[in-house]
């Protein structure tokens, strides 16, 4: 059991209990479906632009430089507050203390699915904080689906004038971008692609 597991929802909703109850039967249903999709940079692509030239604000402030995370193995997930796959904040956090300082992983809260992250970025925080232990960094909530508000980081996700081969934005909810130690796009991973399926796992490795 990981230390998350043991910790109390606190400021849950109604709803958010119900979906966290849901999620491992939306999970297996989604997988069969869109959600459950797994892209690979099998031919090893290269970026046209760096990755290492992006960044990100935090919503604590601070602003954190991709340049810093050079040699590192990165984990970029799209989240939300309100959805049937809020449960993998528990999974992700259980994956940041499993690999310690040699995975990065970042959260990026977006309301770009249905309304389902409508909170402030302080509450935001607070929710992760309360209800899931999270300690790995959240950045502040925006658009990660295309249209002229998407954020930087995934313009250069779902663009492969810019990764070198995915044009694939997120499906839903808790989408994953798997970068490696180069700063090479190497997965793709559908909502319903558990953190501690083996198939993620081997990605990281």
């Amino acid at each position: 059991m990981s230390t998350t597991d043991s910790i109390p929802p606190k400021n849950e909703t109604f709803k958010q209990k119900v979906l966290r109850s849901m999620y491992p039967f939306i999970r297996k249903i989604g997988k069969r479906g869109k959600n459950g999709t797994v892209l690979i940079n099998e031919r090893k692509t290269v970026p046209v632009s760096s990755f290492y030239d992006l960044r990100v604000v935090l919503n604590t402030g601070d602003t954190l430089e991709f340049s810093e995370l050079k040699g590192k193995k990165v984990l970029l997930v799209n989240t939300a507050s309100n959805c049937g796959y809020t449960g993998q904040y528990s999974e992700l956090q259980s994956l940041h203390e499993r690999f310690g300082d040699t995975l990065q992983m970042i959260a990026f809260p977006a309301n770009d699915f249905g309304g389902q992250e409508e909170s402030s970025d302080n509450e935001i925080a607070r929710f992760c904080q309360l209800n899931y232990g999270v300690t790995f960094p959240v950045a502040v909530k925006g658009v990660v689906v295309k249209n002229p508000e998407q954020q930087q980081v995934f313009r250069w996700l779902s663009d492969k004038n810019l990764n070198g081969w995915n044009d694939h934005e997120p499906d839903w909810n808790f989408s994953k971008y798997t970068i490696n130690e180069e700063g090479i796009l190497t997965h793709y991973f559908g909502p319903s692609i558990s953190p501690l399926e083996d198939e993620l796992l081997n990605a990281l490795k």
